[in-house]
């Protein structure tokens, strides 16, 4: 048998183990009725307002606040600390905290909160210097998807004058950081390697571009200030850089891996073994929060939009969130084009834990650094199992098919499914990913650690 069909064949014996007829049995009453989640002002905590706006929540014998959090260290914090009893997390934080990338703790996610979402936004002097490297299309507007190519030249300017380069994402184990480094090597662009073991966290080793964080609604204003000169972010605060004429979007994270995973939604561990019945009503909520999103062609999202721009969520003017969570996306002002899968909450089986989408992560924290050593491919599935738990996710799903109001096919076919989604080839580089072999997916390419290599 070979390595890659012995590792399915070990993901899917230990789901089956998992759900024995005791976990299949009849959801009990939940242990903890009153819950306070957290989350950043984000689109995509849209399915966090929608549970408790629908009710969704309080059908399932739930009564939950909901808090917007300051910074993503905070928001973990919060968590692992007990103040928060969940929260909108990026997907890479569970894993981080797991391994123990910055703050060490147990933190889980049964549910995958959305697809895509995120885009890269230049100011307007780096795009003017950008253009004349752009190819175009028929009507003579820029040719999509950019690269980082066309980048390139803009960045060794800055390094013949001496001066840095500086650009913003939100968190180090976020996805933005991972999409924005791996947008930038694509282009042959380094963007830095992470040496923990030195104690050096900066992610700027060797680094053409150096990445610092920055909280996703203070992006704008500190690119109009200068201090950087470009960022990675969600929404709304790309649109938002259009709007006020600062900066143009280059690239949607669709265009750089489409239907990547983007949020979940993270407790911690202890929290989960203590309150397994509100875990699982918790995830039947937001199950169908996600599926109202997407519902009929996205027939609910201009009502989402209005609720989303309430100073208690995002706080954004509805207009600029509708520019993107209507399946639209304004890159150069006036430059708006059809993205119906721009933001993604439940089609393509968003919301399914895979353990292929948590292995992702991992690949990408030891390509720059943040894991510093050569890891077995038995390791990365080890660590998925920790972390991503889709026996959960089942046991949600499977409630509310019994209720009647889904069917069997609007999930992924639990008999058989594997955890691992098929090998993906939708990439902005053209390589492909297979969750079962992380070393050899790390030897593809030209910029970052891969096997043996250390800092």
């Amino acid at each position: 048998m070979r390595k890659r069909d012995k590792l399915r064949a070990l993901a899917l014996t230990s789901v089956l183990l998992t759900l024995t007829p005791q976990v299949l049995a009849k959801i009990g009453a939940a242990e903890k009725e009153e819950l306070k989640f957290g989350f950043i002002k984000l689109t995509d905590m849209a399915p966090l307002a929608i549970a408790y706006e629908k009710g969704f929540f309080e059908d399932e014998g739930l009564y939950v606040t909901l808090e917007a959090q300051a910074n993503w260290k905070v928001l973990l914090d919060r968590v692992i600390d007990g103040e928060l009893d969940g929260a909108h997390m990026l997907a890479g934080q569970p894993l981080g905290a797991t391994i123990g990338i910055g703050t060490q703790a147990k933190v889980i996610t049964a549910f995958s909160m959305d697809l895509n979402g995120n885009a890269i936004t230049v100011s307007n002097d780096v795009w003017q210097q950008m253009k004349p490297n752009l190819a175009k299309d028929s009507e003579g507007k820029p040719q999509h998807p950019i690269k980082a190519d066309a980048l390139k030249p803009v960045v060794a300017s800055y390094r013949d004058q001496g001066k840095t380069f500086n650009m913003g994402m939100v968190f180090p184990v976020s996805t933005h950081n991972y999409e924005l480094r791996y947008w930038l090597a694509a282009g042959g662009i380094h963007p830095g390697f992470y040496a923990p073991h030195k104690g050096d966290n900066s992610g700027q080793i060797n680094a053409d571009v150096l990445l610092s964080v920055t909280p996703p609604p203070q992006m704008p204003a500190t690119m109009e200030a200068g201090t950087i000169k470009g960022y990675c972010v969600g929404e709304p605060w790309n649109q938002q850089a259009v709007f006020k004429g600062i900066g143009v979007p280059v690239v949607t994270d669709y265009e750089i891996w489409r239907n990547n995973p983007e949020k979940v939604f993270g407790v911690a561990e202890t929290w989960a073994q203590k309150y397994p019945n509100t875990h699982i009503r918790v995830v039947k909520a937001l199950i169908r929060a996600a599926h109202w999103l997407d519902d009929n062609h996205n027939q609910h999202r201009a009502e989402a939009v209005k609720l989303l721009a309430r100073s208690e969520y995002v706080g954004a003017d509805a207009e600029v969130i509708a520019n993107s969570m209507t399946g639209t996306f304004e890159y150069e002002r006036g430059d708006k084009r059809d993205v119906p899968d721009f933001n993604v909450f439940f089609r393509h089986n968003a919301t399914y834990p895979y353990y292929s989408d948590a292995i992702w992560y991992l690949t990408q924290m030891r390509r720059w650094g943040q894991i510093e050593s050569e890891k077995p491919d038995a390791w990365y599935m080890d660590i998925a199992k920790q972390v991503y738990r889709p026996e959960i996710y089942q046991q949600a799903a499977q409630a509310l098919i019994e209720e009647g109001r889904f069917s069997a096919e609007d999930f992924p076919d639990f008999a058989h499914e594997t955890g691992f989604r098929p090998a993906q080839t939708h990439f902005i580089d053209h390589l492909v990913y297979d969750g079962t072999q992380p070393n050899q997916y790390l030897k593809q390419f030209a910029i970052g650690l891969k096997g043996s290599d250390k800092l």
